[in-house]
């Protein structure tokens, strides 16, 4: 019995092509974990949308999402991804090369993606080659079975006895009408109970396989990480600051609950970057090149760095997308060698007023040369509050310049220093719409009580405030339009730290109030009422909190 192509459910090819598609991306993350992490197809998509997105949805993304802003984008294109392989699949009921074109199609984006990465080698396209390969294949095994399933269950069902339907298929598989070139469907696969087990057959194998490669997929990305440089990493002991931090004065540490502790934990410090997956730097490989408009290059191993004199310093990082009130902001204590003596080294030209600062995965930032030799504690990195630096936050080595936005400052997993001109070379972000230069803002944040909550009696008001390598000398609360009352500052680390307060609180009566914070910098630069958004260089405003007085 012959059955048209209009008549057929699209249903079992449409699945055929989620098979196909998840097998393809399941080789390709085994391909990728032995190639390098960021050849992953859905990593160098991924990456490659991020760097075309337009500033205001990027911003959005990194002030909704957080951390999470990568997983959510990488959930979405899976999911995009799925919708094609349906239509691939769908398409492939007519005839399978219309869907092996759809693979092909969605090949050249990802080997294009994966190209134009900057850390991209000739390799790097291979896992997304050998994932279409594989993807292709499973889609012109799968389809003509869902196609011959679908086939089969028509044939089981009763005829239209005596009716035309039934003559003309009837004749249709005659020996004369085979002769004369007729058309004739395939025979039906062998069934489980009919033609509901044929296609419950074809469920279960298009099911199995998916998932099948879903696990092959996960165990790539097992296998990256075991490849990585986790071991490398733990095997480091750092040696002793020849330079430690000053010991924290008495009051430096404020007891209010709720209030963000003086040092963030590696654990809980904010990640803002471009990397889908993290770099791995091997530190046995590392090299620190720096060139440019420079008298002398010079290269520096891993090694070489931790054998110079190391200095220690407590630094508040943050980052130019942080909003109002927002916690893309964190304290630690950096252990690194002064970037200012490695550029004496090198005698950058007088013309240089820029450090181009590159990462192991291509990322660039641009740092105002003068920032890195005017004193400030300014630190090629290569430890992070005790401990070598987290892989997530620029193993082997990041820079850390006190008092800028991160985005002009902080480069993870350095490798790179060149030497250039503002004049002649913008950084990554400055392209997309962001300040060449961003000296951080004064700000303060209330930590607690949170938004929303509701209090009764006397209410500890607490949080943090911070003016980098300016330092804070007064924070100021008030409650609705009240008049501003001095909170009480712990004492100060450095000017290139975060200060705690707190301020007690005794309501008067019921209702819903408003608390308002702004601090003052040590130049007497006071937070403006008026809030501005981060882009293109900072947030400025007071931060306030609703609550209500039981």
């Amino acid at each position: 019995m012959l059955t048209s192509v209009r008549t057929r459910s699209w249903a079992l090819p449409a699945l055929a092509g989620v098979a196909a598609a998840a097998s393809a991306l399941g080789v390709a993350e085994v391909v990728a974990a032995f190639v390098g992490p960021s050849s992953s197809p859905v990593t160098a998509v991924s990456g490659a949308i991020v760097d075309r997105i337009p500033r205001s949805l990027e911003q959005f993304g990194v002030q909704t999402l957080g951390h999470w802003d990568k997983p959510v984008l990488t959930v979405i294109i899976l999911v995009v991804l799925a919708g094609i392989a349906v239509a691939a699949g769908i398409l492939a009921r007519r005839r399978v090369a219309f869907g092996l074109l759809v693979f092909v199609a969605f090949a050249v984006i990802g080997v294009l993606a994966t190209a134009s990465r900057p850390d991209s080698t000739t390799m790097a396209v291979w896992p997304t080659v050998v994932g279409a390969g594989v993807g292709m294949a499973v889609l012109s095994l799968l389809v003509p079975r869902a196609l011959a399933v679908e086939d089969s269950v028509r044939a089981a069902e009763p005829a239209d006895v005596g009716g035309a339907a039934g003559s003309a298929s009837a004749a249709a598989t005659t020996p004369a009408a085979v002769r004369a070139g007729a058309p004739v469907a395939p025979p039906p696969l062998p069934t489980l109970g009919g033609g509901a087990g044929s296609r419950r057959s074809f469920l279960y194998l298009a099911a199995g396989t998916t998932a099948a490669a879903a696990v092959v997929g996960g165990g790539g990305r097992l296998i990256g990480r075991w490849r990585g440089v986790s071991e490398e990493r733990a095997a480091i002991t750092l040696p002793k600051p020849a330079d430690p931090a000053p010991p924290l004065p008495a009051g430096a540490k404020l007891d209010a609950e709720g209030v963000s502790p003086l040092f963030t934990p590696n654990s809980d410090f904010y990640r803002v970057d471009t990397a889908f997956v993290l770099p791995q730097v091997n530190p046995k490989n590392y090299k620190l090149r720096i060139h440019g408009r420079v008298a002398r290059e010079m290269e520096f191993t891993y090694q070489d760095l931790l054998d110079r004199p190391l200095v220690e310093r407590d630094v508040t990082l943050t980052c130019v997308s942080n909003d109002v009130g927002g916690d893309l902001v964190g304290n630690a204590r950096w252990l690194g060698v002064r970037l200012k003596d490695l550029l004496d080294e090198v005698e950058p030209d007088p013309d240089a007023d820029q450090l181009v600062g590159r990462s192991a995965d291509g990322w660039t930032c641009g740092t105002p040369t003068a920032a890195c030799r005017d004193g400030r504690d300014a630190l090629i990195a290569v430890g992070m509050n005790g401990e070598p630096l987290p892989v997530a936050h620029g193993f082997p080595v990041r820079m850390v310049v006190p008092g800028l936005y991160g985005y002009v400052s902080a480069t993870k997993w350095l490798v790179d220093l060149e030497l250039s001109r503002f004049s002649d070379f913008d950084a990554y972000w400055v392209p997309r719409g962001w300040a060449q230069q961003a000296p951080i803002k004064v700000a303060s944040r209330i930590d607690t009580p949170r938004a929303g909550a509701k209090v009764s009696d006397t209410v500890t008001v607490a949080g943090v405030a911070w003016a980098q390598h300016v330092g804070i000398a007064k924070v100021e609360l008030k409650v609705d339009d009240g008049p501003w009352q001095q909170a009480t500052l712990a004492a100060q680390d450095s000017i290139d730290t975060w200060r705690q307060w707190r301020w007690d609180w005794k309501p008067s009566g019921s209702g819903d109030h408003v608390i308002s914070v702004r601090a003052t910098n040590a130049d007497g630069v006071t937070q403006p009422e008026q809030y501005e958004p981060p882009a293109p260089d900072g947030s400025q405003g007071w931060h306030s909190v609703d609550v209500t007085v039981r």
